[in-house]
């Protein structure tokens, strides 16, 4: 997936997102087949799947469905704090995982990216703050995702992504995530160096996601300077 992330313009990954805690219901009868597929012909890099049901409305069908309709890197979006969740990821066919850096103590943090390395697994690690990225960055995980909402109070604040992205090294996939709604959306993090955007809500909520997908996936992608430079 982190590869797939890598090109000269600011890839997009989808989610297929029935729900969330700060909007409600989005898209309750989404197919995420019917919704891969329509990505995909819009060019997303990568598909972002919620398999959390009780705040999301996913579930590891899901991924299955994701899986078997396109050959696209797939991110297995949950609260991951268990060894065996990873092994789920592995056998639903996920590229990647996410793991929450505010949701995790250092030590866990570094034990998952390291176990879902082993398992052949790439991880993308969420952060919010300056703490938080160099624990991420502790780690063996190629993917950094910053995150624009507050987890505590679900506001969403654009300039996380403006302070956290150009901090994070050459040698790691910087993801925006939260706020996405347009291609001034994209050009913004694209700017403070973001090699792809993580978009949800609204995709998801598209009448025509293959023509919302192909509005984002344009953006010329800005270098960000290497490690230690």
């Amino acid at each position: 997936m982190a590869a797939a992330l890598r090109g000269e313009v600011v890839a997009v990954v989808a989610e297929v997102k029935r729900r969330s805690p700060s909007k409600g219901d989005i898209n309750p009868g989404i197919s995420a087949r019917e919704q891969a597929v329509a990505y995909a012909a819009g060019g997303a890099a990568a598909l972002s799947i919620l398999t959390e049901p009780d705040h999301f409305g996913g579930s590891a069908v899901d991924l299955q469905d994701a899986r078997d309709a396109v050959s696209l890197p797939l991110l297995k979006k949950d609260f991951h704090v268990r060894d065996v969740q990873l092994l789920e990821a592995r056998a639903l066919g996920a590229s990647a995982v996410l793991l929450i850096a505010r949701a995790l103590d250092p030590a866990r943090l570094r034990a998952l990216a390291d176990f879902a390395s082993d398992l052949g697994l790439e991880s993308l690690i969420e952060v919010r703050d300056e703490a938080e990225l160099a624990t991420a960055l502790s780690t063996r995980a190629p993917m950094i995702g910053v995150n624009n909402r507050d987890l505590e109070t679900l506001a969403i604040d654009p300039s996380t992504c403006d302070r956290l992205v150009p901090l994070i090294p050459a040698d790691r996939v910087a993801i925006a995530e939260s706020g996405v709604r347009r291609r001034e959306d994209v050009e913004r993090y694209a700017a403070a160096g973001a090699d792809a955007v993580l978009v949800g809500s609204s995709l998801s909520a598209s009448g025509d996601p293959a023509a919302a997908v192909r509005a984002l996936a344009s953006v010329a992608r800005s270098a960000r300077r290497a490690r230690g430079a």
